[in-house]
């Protein structure tokens, strides 16, 4: 019975007191939103200046999105610095949403970011999505914007690479010609993902250029023309499927080689002499061994002659003894 009165007690006073109970519920709500208010403060707190930087140069991030940066473990960093540097030059369309996830992806958002200045100030039509497909495929964009917009020479053969300083043709009149051609080329951004590389234009330019040599009639020609093996090289479409596109290509230097026509029919001169005998040979042989085989002939027909001599006497004998020959026919 006493806990009976004690609750009903206890109900009376708060039925009687219902501000009280009000007040330490608004105290203790109160006192949770200072606790998350100090735990954001403490997070925003190191990314405050760069929320300065951002509000001031109109590249618009909110502070929550900062301090989710950094639970993302994106640094903030880079990325104001990265949307700043886009708005100042007039990209506004790429959203710091897409450089965290270039960020998170392993890319180089930096880089990729002063490749669409570069793109953007040049005129150049590269959009974020292309570059950062060319940026996670390993290739260097800020390289192939600067590329695209500054041409490139190749020398090829590049002999750093290859160890050779000519690229060697035989014109149709034998004689060797010594070629080396210089390549500028500018970066092709539509097939820089999964187009061929440098290698592969330098091998192209020197396939045409010795085949160019060699459907020339005489090596005076070339002499008198090389751009006409330039021209050549270059309407052959070369820089197919490539990440380049050849802009010129112009032989820096020719000189003529060997005579290898006349080495070639010297060798072939040689050779058939050297078939020559092999078949004069070939045929004394054959006369030796006829004249052996004849000998051999003539001793066994002799033999034979002797044979038959040696029947003779003894037919002579056996006349006699039967009496079908005597003396007197003798």
């Amino acid at each position: 019975m006493q806990k009976i009165d004690s609750v009903l007690l206890f109900a009376q006073q708060f039925a009687q007191e219902p501000i009280e109970l009000a007040t330490i519920l608004l105290y203790g709500v109160i006192a949770v939103f200072l606790v998350f208010a100090m735990i954001f403060a403490l997070m925003f707190a190191p990314v405050f200046p760069l929320w300065i930087r951002a509000m001031t140069s109109g590249a618009v991030i909110g502070p929550l999105q900062m301090v989710v940066m950094k639970l993302k473990k994106v640094n903030p960093t880079v990325i104001v610095d990265c949307r700043v540097m886009a708005v100042q030059a007039g990209l506004d369309e790429i959203s710091s949403n897409a450089m965290e996830s270039h960020y998170l992806a392993g890319g180089n958002v930096p880089m990729l970011i002063r490749a669409l200045v570069a793109a953007h100030k040049a005129s150049i039509p590269l959009n974020w999505n292309t570059a950062a497909a060319i940026d996670l495929a390993g290739r260097d964009v800020l390289e192939a914007v600067q590329t695209s917009v500054k041409t490139k020479v190749i020398d090829c053969p590049d002999p750093s690479r290859y160890g050779r300083t000519t690229l060697d043709g035989v014109a149709r009149d034998g004689i060797q010609l010594k070629a080396r051609a210089r390549v500028t080329v500018r970066t092709n951004l539509r097939q820089l993902v999964g187009g061929a590389t440098e290698e592969t234009v330098i091998a192209r330019v020197g396939e045409g250029i010795v085949s160019a040599i060699g459907s020339c009639s005489t090596h005076k020609e070339v002499l008198a023309n090389p751009m006409l093996i330039a021209r050549t090289v270059h309407d052959k479409g070369l820089d197919s499927s490539t990440a380049y596109e050849i802009v010129s290509i112009d032989i820096a230097d020719i000189d003529v080689g060997d005579n290898v026509g006349a080495r070639l029919q010297a060798d072939q001169a040689e050779a058939d002499l050297r078939i020559a005998r092999a078949r004069a040979e070939e045929r004394r042989a054959m006369a030796v061994a006829q004249e052996q085989e004849m000998r051999a002939r003539t001793q066994e027909n002799q033999a034979e002659v002797v044979l038959a001599e040696a029947e003779i006497p003894r037919a002579l004998a056996q006349a006699y003894r039967g009496g079908k020959l005597r003396a007197t026919d003798a």
